[in-house]
């Protein structure tokens, strides 16, 4: 019987140690989950700290696993050409001759996490059976991590597309945390000048931290000086049972192609927005 690859979760790195702790909880929770499959995960580039993916990534070579198959966690299918996902294990393909990894896609959009932000809007909301009408009067303004890659932040906008379709919300809007335009407070003003009155600020994001943090002062200090508009703020997905969920169907995705030796262009093309911001 073939032995499976490795489950190998890969996250961009972050100065938030608080997010770091969460993706490391989150790795070691899938471990305990699949006690017969080799699981390690670490966060790439600068902002891996104490947890970087070369770390786990050794740490399985040395029990003995030859073959790899890498989750990115992250939403956005573009990653920096230089400090993403797919550079990070180009190198250790380098270090590691003896060893193919084989990438799924990046999380985002799955129509399984579209239903848990749909959730965390119903939760913003009150939670319960809501009336139709409470969608029908609510805008969600969807916050990306943002990028200076365009199609990074274009990706955001895809998402919002999908969030909006038939969910019966007024409408999806775009704003970012940094990096990118609109910021949340001018993707607010877009919001009132659409005439909406409530709006719920929505992150694009797998797990909370401190740029999620400033997402919601910033909201709180628009909504001061804008009292007709109700603003409300909403989680990030979060490491809920969906998310184990979509984790292992993206492993399968790569384990079934992990019988090609490396990987290639079309095995990585996933998520990066920038090193720097930390809402993914």
């Amino acid at each position: 019987m073939t032995t499976p690859p490795a489950l190998l979760i890969a996250g961009i790195g972050t100065r938030d140690d608080g997010r770091a702790a969460v993706f490391r909880r989150f790795v070691e929770e899938m471990a305990a989950r699949h006690p017969d499959l080799p699981v390690g995960g670490g966060l790439t580039g600068p902002g891996g700290g104490a947890y970087p993916l070369s770390d786990a990534v050794s740490g399985l070579v040395e029990d003995g696993v030859t073959r790899f198959a890498v989750v990115p966690l992250t939403l956005i299918p573009v990653e920096h050409p230089r400090d993403g996902i797919a550079a990070a294990l180009a190198q250790e393909a380098e270090r590691h001759a003896e060893v193919s990894f084989s990438c799924a896609p990046a999380l985002g959009p799955h129509p399984t996490l579209l239903d848990v932000l749909e959730r965390r809007l119903d939760e913003a909301l009150g939670g319960g059976p809501r009336p139709v009408s409470d969608r029908a009067g609510t805008t969600v303004l969807l916050v990306g991590g943002g990028s200076p890659l365009t199609e990074a932040n274009a990706e955001v906008h895809r998402a919002a597309r999908m969030l909006w379709e038939g969910r019966g919300f007024a409408g999806v809007e775009v704003a970012f945390a940094s990096l990118a335009a609109p910021d949340v407070p001018a993707g607010l003003d877009r919001c009132a000048w659409l005439g909406a009155r409530r709006v719920i600020v929505l992150p694009y994001a797998v797990f909370p931290g401190d740029a999620l943090d400033r997402v919601r002062q910033q909201a709180e200090g628009w909504q001061l000086a804008h009292p007709e508009v109700e603003v409300l703020a909403a989680d990030a997905i979060g490491p809920a049972d969906a998310l184990p969920e979509v984790v292992m169907a993206r492993y399968e995705e790569a384990a079934g192609a992990s019988g090609r030796a490396g990987f290639g262009s079309e095995d990585h093309a996933f998520a990066h927005p920038d090193a720097h911001a930390d809402v993914r």
